[in-house]
């Protein structure tokens, strides 16, 4: 089957009708051929969605009710269609099936609240007497324009909600591209958005790499582009947004400190860690990848997460293990390397370290959770995300130290505290310079609560109401109530 990309209302095959086929990560099969989008494609994509947001406007100008409606409508229909879409997420990304699922209910649950919260407008009203007179100011929030929106391979469908329900509910007009990775929910989502009649050139979907991200971030008819992936790819996307000072969203990396005090309950800790780097493979922005435990409790917690992260199933993700594979081969031998390079600088590898190839995961990219013990802040596994089933573990053995050793890093996008003391929980979470946190827990996330990071994980939030603001512009508009000569200059 060949799956094509969306462009002015129209599926097409594109400029070069090139394709490339998409890998079942689980056994290395081909699953379908896509078309790649090339430069014109994307500068196609890029005039289709000016002429609907500048000329065409219907999108745009749709009251906010009706464009409500229609948001409510997509999630229905892809609630409808749950069970087809979680087995397209296990099949092109590798989690597992119970995952996928959960995916599929975030998303339909973040076109519902955006949907909710476009029905409700926000402004403010302001009555001034100073300096001219008497004015009567009030603020409105207009949609931004053409809005370029580019997500990673590991939250396929998902993180491509999160940009694509608020920027239309706002009355964007998008372009949308995905990782071609994965790619295979996003081309079924816009199947939804054709059937519920989104306007011509107001959706737009391309298929490609670093070149077709390229022009989208370069293009002087782009007014925003929101970007989530590698640091290092969203420093380019920054320095090719100066072409015309667009407005820009970045949720990037990380290397989230999980910081365990003696005082924590074990079992719930360990728990909690193991849903901290093991959730999705490890191919979380936010995943607990830094584990920091205090001295005196270091040998209980580590011998029981061993024991636990030991008895993690690995499998066929259709089947429900509590691991299925890595995304592809590319991603699998760039984790396996950081596992070699973490043994040459002296970790303590106590669990896994390799290749997972028991039964029927021999073909495909499985990588056992692998734990490294004795750790040190300046090793490379410490400092650089690694995005897979590897965690490192440091001990501390003050409240001061602990909380050196979270924010030594570039990186502030996420970080749990685990106490038993409600007071050192609060001051030491207010400390850890990030932008999502936790207090005896890890990685639960809520569309209504603002997601992003600080430092080098990010510019600007996603999800909750900031989520929305993020893709609309704040006009002040001031109104004289009393038409006249202000006498400011002299006669």
């Amino acid at each position: 089957m060949e799956w094509m990309m969306f462009i002015d209302g129209k599926w097409t095959k594109g400029e070069r009708e090139k394709t490339f086929d998409t890998i079942n990560p689980t056994d290395g099969s081909i699953l379908a051929s896509i078309y790649e989008s090339s430069v014109n494609d994307a500068k196609e994509a890029i005039k289709a969605a000016k002429y609907s947001f500048y000329k065409d406007r219907s999108w745009r100008d749709m009251d906010s009710q009706t464009r409500g409606d229609i948001l409510l409508k997509i999630a229905d229909i892809l609630a409808s269609r749950k069970d087809e879409f979680a087995r397209l997420e296990v099949l092109d990304n590798g989690k597992p099936l119970r995952e996928a699922e959960c995916d599929i209910d975030d998303a339909v649950h973040n076109f519902r609240y955006y949907a909710s919260l476009i029905k409700t407008p926000k402004g403010g009203v302001y009555e001034v007497n100073e300096g001219f007179g008497k004015m009567h100011s009030y603020t409105i929030h207009e949609p931004t324009g053409v809005c370029a929106l580019i997500t990673p391979w590991n939250y396929p469908l998902l993180m491509g909600v999160w940009k694509l329900a608020p920027a239309l509910a706002a009355g964007n007009s998008v372009i949308y591209k995905p990782s071609p990775y994965c790619v295979l929910s996003s081309i079924k989502l816009f199947e939804i958005f054709e059937e519920v009649g989104i306007p011509k050139g107001a959706c737009n979907l391309l298929i490609g790499g670093a070149d077709v991200g390229n022009a989208l971030s370069e293009s002087m008819d782009v007014d925003m582009i929101t970007f989530t992936g590698s640091t290092k790819a969203g420093q380019a996307v920054m320095r090719n947004s100066a072409s015309n000072v667009k407005k820009i969203g970045l949720e990037l990396g990380g290397k989230s400190p999980n910081v365990i005090f003696a005082d924590a309950d074990l079992e719930g800790a360990v728990e909690w860690a193991m849903i901290g780097i093991f959730l999705n493979q490890g191919q979380i922005c936010s995943a607990g990848s830094r584990i920091l435990v205090e001295e005196s409790f270091h040998d209980k917690f580590l011998k029981r997460l061993i024991e636990r992260a030991n008895n993690i199933t690995i499998g066929n993700p259709l089947k429900n293990p509590d691991m299925g594979p890595i995304v592809n081969e590319i991603q699998m031998k760039r984790v396996l390397d950081y596992i070699e390079i973490g043994k040459a600088e002296g970790a303590k590898l106590v669990l896994g370290g390799y290749r997972y190839t028991e039964g029927e995961c021999a073909k495909g990219y499985f990588i056992k959770p692998t734990i490294f013990d004795a750790c040190t802040s300046d090793m490379r596994i410490v400092k650089e995300e690694i995005f897979g089933p590897v965690v490192t573990i440091q001990t501390f053995k003050t409240e001061a130290e602990a909380i050196e050793m979270a924010n030594d890093t570039p990186y502030g996008l996420a970080g749990a505290v685990f106490t038993s003391d409600g007071a050192r929980a609060l001051r030491v979470i207010k400390e850890i310079r990030a932008g999502i946190t936790w207090i005896n827990c890890y990685n639960p996330c809520f569309n209504e609560a603002p997601w992003g990071g600080y430092k080098m994980s990010g510019i600007g939030r996603e999800l909750g109401v900031s989520g929305l603001e993020e893709y609309q512009e704040i006009k002040q508009i001031n109104i004289n109530l009393n038409p006249g000569i202000v006498g400011w200059y002299e006669n």
